[in-house]
């Protein structure tokens, strides 16, 4: 509809430059839905683009443009409203042969179109998402970023894109050093040797069960040992194992997993420091090393190396490496997904990465805020067993996988997510994801009752009378092929939000449809009836397509 939208307009302002009504030259025309449907289906803003370069009321504009529309028979009316938008209304004929084009089409309809999103050479897209440090369970905060990365994954994998899901593993730095230093006075403890813990080390019983498994490994083999590495890698087993189960329930996978240490031992971090060094971008002081601000228009310098005798480097020094690497693989589009508490160190790993030569224009970020459990309007602080959080595993099992996504997804990732276990938990229509989910089992118990009548969609589907079809079912079948722009616009926006709230919206209309006595589906009227079945059809489709995206189950029945 778009395309067939921009080439109406193109061709009506070269006919009012033809005939000397304008003179600007063709702008981008840019197109979207109107905010109030009554206004028509699309809507096009070209008369404001037009109004500086013609030195005229942009309405005066849309009038002229509008008086040049050749209407085709896709379009059954166009308007000019506010302040000069060109509204178009597309005719019953469109939609019948857009209804048409998604059932014929069948699933591969349901995705996002890749010539909406970004372009790319190899079109190559990186998405590393999750990340988190092998020290303890997922938690539900990671449990936010690991649903976002993998669904935008899914987004772009469905355009056809060659898409990796990246795991990058924090295995090196001063909290795997208190991890191995935990487990191994834990490990001694079990043996009846008072070993307490390190100063903010790791407390949760699954720290416990790490030493207690190592002990009935090993025995007393490692009493004597003062090294961390075997406690250390134990634990990161352990710990990574633990992941790995829980992203499996979420039906979340990885590609690659990229070792921060690997980064340390082929020498990249020294020769990032080296580079930063060498271009007059660090500052000693204090005993540290520092990334000078001002040059790389920072507010202010941040650490790389830290003082003391182990020289320890900060996060974002291997990240600067990583990000050069995750550049030198070519990918056309780079997404890093991180929380809102790493906005400021993601800013300075991207400028020092810039400030080295490198086009950083692939690489995009999404930010999430955190995410605060709450039952019966009181906050969930602690966890019953392991340590002071709640685990996404625990979450998952009291409200279940599809809840868990579909919930994570529907706010925006950059607002604060309030999670209403109680509300997770009704089957009712103010939970969406139950109201998304029945719409659906609705849909679908509507073709065994028609089958139970023997009434069922013939193979051969051009012979169904659509224009016995309504002015309602016609919005709801709008509403349904609107999806796919829909999916593309949140891919090209990282916004994956926008999939369950149309389909909130969609489920609505469904829903108030439905209820109606008048608009029983499968009635006395054949050829109606099989009108709108096809139409019922669509909209079964739609929601699955969107569901799927989501990685939320769409059931038959409920």
């Amino acid at each position: 509809m778009k395309e067939l939208i921009v080439s109406i307009l193109r061709d009506a302002i070269e006919r009012a430059r033809a005939a000397g009504q304008l003179s600007a030259g063709i702008p981008s025309i840019g197109i979207e839905a109107p905010r109030d449907s009554a206004h028509g289906d699309v809507a096009s803003n070209v008369a404001l683009t037009l109004a500086k370069p013609e030195r005229k009321p942009p309405r005066a504009i849309a009038e002229i443009i509008k008086s040049q529309v050749a209407m085709p028979p896709e379009v059954s009316e166009v308007s000019v409203a506010g302040p000069g938008f060109i509204n178009f209304k597309m005719s019953p004929a469109f939609w019948h042969s857009e209804m048409r084009r998604a059932a014929s089409a069948g699933r591969a309809f349901w995705k996002p179109r890749a010539w909406e999103l970004r372009p790319g050479a190899g079109k190559k897209v990186q998405v590393e998402f999750l990340s988190a440090n092998p020290t303890g369970p997922v938690t539900v905060g990671h449990g936010r970023n690991a649903v976002l990365g993998d669904t935008i994954a899914r987004l772009y994998a469905a355009a056809g894109f060659d898409v990796t899901r990246e795991y990058y593993f924090n295995d090196g730095g001063r909290q795997m050093k208190l991890l191995g230093e935990s487990v191994r006075a834990r490990y001694l403890q079990a043996h009846g040797i008072d070993a307490p813990l390190p100063e903010d080390g790791y407390q949760g019983e699954y720290i416990l069960d790490i030493a207690r498994a190592l002990k009935a490994r090993r025995g007393d083999a490692l009493v004597s040992v003062t090294g961390l590495d075997e406690f250390r890698e134990a634990a990161v087993k352990a710990i990574f194992a633990d992941i790995n189960q829980t992203c499996t329930r979420l039906g979340i996978r990885f590609d690659v997993y990229t070792n921060e240490l690997d980064l340390f031992a082929s020498g990249k971090v020294d020769a990032v420091l080296k580079a930063l060094h060498d271009g007059d971008l660090t500052v000693e002081k204090d005993g540290a090393i520092w990334l000078r601000g001002e040059p790389l228009g920072l507010p202010k310098d941040a650490v790389l190396v830290r003082s003391g005798p182990d020289r320890q480097p900060t996060y974002r020094t291997p990240d600067i490496a990583y990000h050069i690497e995750k550049l030198k693989r070519g990918f056309d589009l780079i997404v890093d997904v991180f929380g809102a508490d790493h906005i400021a160190e993601h800013q300075q790993v991207i400028a020092a990465v810039k400030a080295l030569g490198y086009d950083t224009t692939p690489i995009s970020a999404i930010i999430y805020q955190f995410v605060t459990l709450t039952r019966g309007g009181e906050k969930v602080k602690m966890s019953t067993r392991k340590a002071t959080y709640v685990t996404l595993d625990e979450l998952i099992d009291e409200v279940g996988a599809d809840v868990v996504r579909f919930f994570f997804l529907f706010r925006k990732s950059d607002s604060q997510l309030d999670f209403d276990l109680e509300l997770a938990k009704k089957q009712a229509p103010e939970n969406p994801v139950f109201y998304v989910q029945y719409a659906h089992a609705r849909l679908a118990s509507i073709f065994r009752e028609g089958a139970a009548k023997g009434l069922m969609l013939p193979a051969d589907q051009s012979a169904i009378d659509l224009n016995l079809l309504g002015a309602e079912e016609l919005d709801l079948a709008k509403r349904a092929v609107g999806l796919p722009e829909v999916m593309s616009a949140a891919a090209e926006a990282l916004e994956p939000h926008r999939i369950p709230f149309y389909l909130l919206e969609l489920a609505g209309e469904f829903h108030r449809y439905y209820n109606k006595p008048a608009s029983r589906i499968i009635g006395p009227d054949r050829e109606l009836s099989l009108a709108r079945m096809f139409m019922a059809g669509i909209l079964k489709d739609a929601i699955a397509g969107g569901l799927e995206l989501l990685g939320v189950s769409a059931p038959e029945r409920m």
